[in-house]
């Protein structure tokens, strides 16, 4: 899609270099969502590839993924053995709906920014406990977890000129076992419900909903809980209202699968057979 308005393309090489935001601009890194439609209301756009940040970076603290990143790259990293969580990164972004074209360009910060319901990228650093960093319009700086980077469908924190510069998971959470389950309408259709089980050696529980609701929630158990308790904070701890309603699933039936597939990841990681 050309995007005629646009009058001028800004590519800085440091923070110090970004212009001072004003109406009209936008941030542009993969541009698969930006370049998707008309954007009438953009005069200019400010590209972050110069920056150059580093895609991946492993240290001793755990994994640290730039905005700019792209699902491909993410893809194709080669995680340490003990980090026993690294299937997830798999499986989550092969549940995006896109080609392997959008794959390369495509940004996990990107997805995030969107902030759409069934983005794959939200539900796999918000189960891997992410914290993001965010660079603000006032050059200050704010970290926050991925749980409350989202808001709402299509909502976020970041205000006006704010720039998320990129997502830090924990060593921890690399480590934890993990179990993954996904649902949508059709065999290649947007996620309807998407859920992520993660369980420390302590034995317990953090529950990951996403997909199904219109921000990503979070449910902690101090232990595996039973079916029977599962259900009932499930039930309690989210809010009919939450539930997203579009044509990829109605409420009623993204709240049964979230019922449903919370049980079969509780059963999995409890060593309970089917």
């Amino acid at each position: 899609m050309d995007l005629n308005t646009i009058t001028e393309v800004v590519r800085p090489r440091t923070r110090a270099e970004l212009p001072a935001w004003k109406a009209g601009d936008a941030w542009l890194a993969g541009g698969t969502w930006l370049f998707s439609e008309p954007q009438a209301q953009l005069s200019r756009l400010i590209d972050l590839g110069e920056l150059a940040w580093p895609p991946l970076t492993i240290s001793e603290d755990g994994l640290s993924i730039a905005a700019t990143c792209s699902v491909a790259e993410l893809d194709a990293l080669s995680c340490p053995a003990d980090w026993i969580a690294a299937p997830l990164i798999d499986q989550c972004c092969r549940a995006f709906l896109a080609s392997f074209k959008i794959w390369k360009t495509a940004t996990v910060g990107g997805n995030l920014c969107m902030s759409l319901p069934a983005g794959p990228m939200i539900s796999l650093l918000a189960a891997l406990e992410g914290i993001c960093t965010i660079w603000k319009n006032d050059g200050t700086e704010q970290r926050i977890a991925v749980t409350n980077f989202v808001t709402g469908n299509n909502s976020n924190v970041l205000a006006p000129g704010d720039l998320l510069r990129q997502i830090d998971i924990p060593l921890t959470a690399l480590k934890r076992r993990a179990a993954f389950r996904q649902i949508a309408l059709s065999p290649v259709g947007r996620s309807g419900a998407l859920l992520i089980g993660t369980q420390g050696r302590d034995g317990d529980l953090l529950l990951t909903v996403t997909g199904a609701t219109v921000k990503p929630l979070q449910l902690r158990f101090g232990t595996i809980p039973d079916e029977a308790a599962l259900r009932a904070s499930i039930l309690s701890d989210i809010p009919d209202a939450l539930y997203h309603d579009d044509v990829h699933g109605k409420p009623a039936w993204r709240k049964a699968m979230t019922l449903r597939l919370a049980e079969e990841i509780r059963a999995e990681l409890a060593g309970i057979r089917p």
